[in-house]
């Protein structure tokens, strides 16, 4: 129902394409009143929206929020203001060659004053639906770029990604923005990755027209969660990206299932056709490191290396390692700065 919900259709001049959604609650498994099954289904919506395979089967955990929810935009809103609340964990992405630190994914955390910790699955979905995804997408850019500001004056010249979503792609002051923002943090274009999803691209000219206004900017471009989308190929036809990242999904398996090991060594020869990186992400332990590495991606992601940690742990653990300090994108290249 999904792909069929997905296909473009025409509507006068233009290409038109609906994202759907699945929210699912059973009778009686969930309960057995006509009226409270719809409100469950409705509770489910939101998780349908972040989940990436666009569906959600209600769970007893969604009612933990369900009280909260009117509120939820406004307290988001006042966070946005307020500037403390929304802040970025760190995971590090480590070269496959030598194990040192390539960069690190900025990943949004709302540390809200009652509810505690939150993912961005349990706001970002508010967020869109309140219009808030320009105000969210530069708060997040600004903050990592701050703290990679701040690691730089330290002696780490780290390079950070941060992920945009397909409402981000289509704002026309986007590129505008994320030049401002270099440009007040005294930092170069290429200390910022832009990871954004295969189906950000489909059908999209606006947004294939963005991503190659930040690749001119000298903006790297990562291709998140490679391999689930069915226009893969086709995408890349039309937009060069420095970074392929295999989705974990290919990555879990690799260690045992002969079929994604052949996906992986084809990605592999993909990646180094188009002159790209390729990231395994979510590995979780040591022999899917080993099977990553032994097939050909180049750089590794995930809690085999580190959870995504607050910005003074993060600086810990890399201070940590060996040999200690990642390398600039100049220095990766073999030359001197």
């Amino acid at each position: 129902m999904l792909e069929a919900l997905g296909e473009p259709f025409a509507l006068d001049p233009i290409t038109v394409q609906i994202d759907a959604r699945i929210a699912i609650a059973l009778y009686p498994d969930h309960c057995d009143h006509p009226e409270e099954l719809l409100t469950r289904a409705e509770m489910a919506i939101p998780h349908a929206k972040s989940d990436k395979s666009g569906i959600a089967v209600y769970d007893s955990a969604f009612e933990l929020y369900r009280d909260n929810d009117p509120s939820l935009i406004d307290e988001l809103r006042a966070a946005l203001s307020d500037g403390d609340q929304l802040t970025c964990h760190y995971q590090p992405k480590i070269n496959a060659r030598d194990g040192s630190i390539h960069s690190v994914e900025a990943l949004l955390r709302w540390q809200h004053p009652s509810r505690g910790l939150l993912l961005p699955e349990e706001f970002l979905p508010a967020a869109e639906r309140a219009g808030l995804m320009r105000k969210m997408a530069n708060h997040t850019v600004n903050v990592a770029l701050g703290q990679i500001r701040s690691w730089r004056a330290q002696g780490m010249p780290l390079i950070v990604a941060v992920n945009l979503s397909t409402t981000n792609l289509l704002d026309l002051d986007l590129v505008g923005t994320i030049e401002r923002l270099l440009r007040t943090h005294g930092l170069p274009p290429e200390v910022l990755i832009i990871e954004i999803t295969e189906s950000t691209l489909v059908d999209s000219v606006r947004a294939r027209n963005t991503v190659a206004a930040l690749r001119r900017l000298g903006v790297r471009i990562s291709l998140d969660d490679y391999g689930t989308g069915w226009s893969s190929l086709a995408r890349l036809q039309d937009v060069s990206v420095d970074e392929l990242k295999l989705d974990r999904i290919f990555v879990a398996r690799l260690a045992y299932d002969p079929r994604s090991v052949a996906i992986v060594r084809s990605t592999v020869a993909l990646a180094l056709s188009l002159e790209a990186d390729l990231v395994a992400e979510g590995v979780e332990d040591e022999v899917t490191l080993d099977a990553v590495r032994r097939y050909g991606c180049t750089i590794t992601q995930g809690f085999v290396h580190s959870p995504p940690l607050p910005a003074d742990d993060m600086r810990q653990w890399i201070l940590g390692q060996a040999p200690g300090r990642a390398p600039s994108r100049s220095e990766q290249a073999g030359v001197t700065d």
